[in-house]
């Protein structure tokens, strides 16, 4: 008996404990094993409670009368009240003094002097390529008509990065400093950085209303997580040695922060420098929406009559600031940790000096000749033509044309064939299916904590009564996204191949990467005239470049000795791609579908002011009509739907997971 049982003992063992082993080994499908068996029990509960179809009305809370009794308490209360008069009223007052003293100062130097210190602090900081971009790319808003726009989007911007700098640096070195302090700030700052521009209007337009300090603030509140996170990240990352060493002279803190964490992280500061004057200019346009004025409003108010040569004429001075702006902060980076010694830092500070010199005496030049401002006389006025061209793509190229049908039949196709079944079937389905579908996904990829959170932001949508909104701004996002990874994973399965390829990729993608938001919108209306397709054209063609350079990065950072095993299998290039290539860049594909949904809920957002509907129509309603608790409401449900779409596709680190 006793060997009977040992010799059956041992057999039981492994067959008993096979499914077991077969759902440690695949924690995905446990995951999904246990959703399924809470969904079995709380789906019929759920459904017999409240039942299916959209989200229902007695979990909704009406947040439209609240709102609008504090939107009128608000304006009736901002001339009185004492935290209006003695705290967002010096806020405000101090932004507007700011802005218009920065703005009078460039005017001061005319448009000599300013297109000089350009292309001078070009020179001195990227050599004569990039001083000549600087110098025409001034003297194109001249030609364009466009001088004292791009001035006045210049001040802006000037104030806006001060102040996101000093804010953001002040937060890095509090989160660079303290692990307590990091970890607060890390998830708001995560959060932050995924929200639509959008998403940051409202809020500041409830408390200074329309006009430069909102849209001032708005700027800032959007520009700083980036200098926050390169701090944090620039002081933690500080060169353990190094840092003991200093201890061990016995310096104290504040001097092992002055003398060795800064100047160990001054090209994650620099950087996120780059990144905060990148994202200041591409808020300060979209703020043009409250009130920002300069190039951004020229585009808004081109848009709103579908005046594409205008607005191409205010586009242009945009995307040559974007270019010169980021050129320049990040050629300074690639010369720090380069500095010269001795006699050629001496030489470095007289050309310093005769940057100044030289600067001075172009704008007492300009004073004396009357050049304060550009000369009408110098303006080539090209809206005109950019209409006439325009016409005449409308009479032949939108429809029409044998086989292949215009662009307007493109865009009628894509929104009848994909757009609107999508937005029936997510309409369609049960609200709780959704909720499940979401769930499943966030925790696929990441945590119970990161689900619960998907979950939570997709349910405040419901709550706040917006579900069908939300869906039909969904379906947009998914059918744009789905065009970019198309599109990004084909590309960048060439240029990972092939190095030519990705050379000639290199600066097509840096120019788009660099372009503001807003700017998209412009040939697109051109092409497609205006709707949800054109919006999510120009989704598509903005969350491109992302995707591709990430995606490219991650296949060419493959194992070579990975490639060469397969290769030595004999494996052809398309068993070496799907066995060896996508597998090991699952990580970097993850990202690049992270950052093409983020990029693409951006754009749609803002494809309200092209006729996309649905949310960001909301939003542009709110804000064009006086109506915050619309807009307010609106501005909620796109901070819920650009969490839930980060959540449901963040992928989580091991060491993540092991710590929730």
């Amino acid at each position: 008996m006793a060997t009977a049982q040992a010799a059956t003992g041992p057999a039981a063992g492994p067959g008993t404990a096979g499914p077991l082993a077969a759902l440690r080994g695949r924690p995905a499908l446990g995951k999904l094993l246990l959703l399924l068996v809470i969904a079995a029990v709380a789906v019929p509960v759920v459904h017999a409670r409240w039942g299916g179809g959209i989200w229902p009305g007695a979990l909704t809370v009406d947040l439209g009368g609240p709102l609008g009794e504090v939107n009128d308490w608000i304006i009736g209360n901002r001339d009185s009240h004492p935290l209006f008069l003695h705290f967002f009223g010096h806020i405000s007052n101090a932004v507007v003094l700011s802005v218009r003293g920065v703005y009078l100062a460039l005017l001061a130097l005319g448009w000599a002097g300013v297109t000089a210190v350009a292309a001078l602090v070009a020179w001195r900081t990227a050599g004569v390529r990039l001083a000549l971009t600087a110098g025409l790319s001034f003297l194109a808003c001249g030609l364009l008509g466009m001088w004292v726009p791009t001035m006045q989007t210049l001040a802006l911007m000037v104030v806006a990065v001060l102040v996101s700098v000093v804010l953001g640096m002040l937060l890095g070195l509090a989160a660079g400093l303290s692990d307590r302090t990091f970890r607060l700030l890390r998830p708001v700052l995560d959060t932050m950085q995924v929200l639509p521009a959008f998403a940051y209007l409202l809020p500041v337009v409830l408390i200074f209303g329309i006009g430069v300090p909102g849209a001032v603030l708005a700027t800032v509140v959007y520009a700083a997580p980036p200098m926050a996170r390169l701090t944090a990240l620039g002081l933690r990352g500080a060169d353990a040695g190094v840092m003991e060493a200093v201890a061990s002279l016995g310096a104290t803190g504040r001097q092992r922060l002055l003398t060795a964490r800064l100047p160990l992280a001054r090209k994650e500061l620099l950087l996120g420098l780059n990144q905060t004057i990148m994202m200041a200019l591409s808020m300060a346009v979209i703020a043009s929406v409250i009130g920002a004025g300069g190039l951004g409003d020229r585009v808004y108010q081109a848009l709103s009559s579908v005046d594409v040569g205008a607005a191409l004429a205010a586009g242009i001075p945009i995307v040559l600031l974007a270019v010169v702006l980021d050129r320049t902060t990040e050629a300074a980076g690639r010369k720090l940790g380069t500095e010269p010694t001795g006699p050629a830092a001496l030489r470095g500070r007289r050309g310093w000096g005769a940057v100044a010199v030289i600067t001075a005496a172009v704008a007492v030049l300009g004073r004396f000749t009357g050049g304060r401002i550009w000369p009408e006389s110098g303006v080539v006025a090209i809206a005109g033509p950019v209409n006439t061209a325009k016409d005449w793509m409308v009479d032949h190229l939108y429809t029409g044309i044998p086989v292949i049908g215009g662009t307007a039949d493109w865009a009628a196709h894509f929104t009848n064939w994909i757009l609107n079944p999508l937005r029936s079937g997510l309409q369609g389905l049960p609200w709780w299916s959704v909720l499940l579908i979401v769930a499943a996904l966030a925790w696929t990829i990441g945590t119970w904590r990161t689900a619960l959170t998907a979950v939570l932001a997709m349910a405040g949508i419901g709550v706040l009564g917006v579900w069908e909104l939300s869906m039909d701004t969904l379906s947009q996002v998914l059918a744009a996204v789905a065009v970019t990874l198309v599109l990004g994973f084909a590309i960048a399965v060439g240029a990972a191949r092939s190095t030519r390829l990705e050379r000639l990729l290199r600066p097509v993608l840096d120019v788009f990467q660099t372009m503001p938001q807003f700017v998209y919108l412009i040939p697109v209306v051109a092409l497609f005239g205006v709707g949800r397709a054109p919006a999510a054209a120009a989704a598509v063609v903005y969350a491109l470049p992302a995707v591709v350079r990430i995606t490219t990065q991650g296949l060419r950072g493959v194992d070579p000795a990975a490639m060469e095993c397969a290769r030595s299998l004999g494996a052809t290039p398309g068993q070496q791609l799907r066995q060896v290539q996508l597998p090991l860049a699952r990580p970097a594909l993850l990202l690049a579908v992270n950052q093409g949904v983020v990029l693409v809920l951006a754009v749609v957002i803002i494809g309200g002011l092209v006729g996309s509907g649905a949310l960001g129509y909301e939003v542009v309603f709110g804000l064009a009509q006086g109506d915050l608790a619309t807009g307010l409401v609106a501005g909620a449900a796109i901070v819920c739907l650009g969490l839930m779409l980060d959540r449901v596709t963040q992928p989580t680190t091991r060491r993540q997971r092991k710590e929730s």
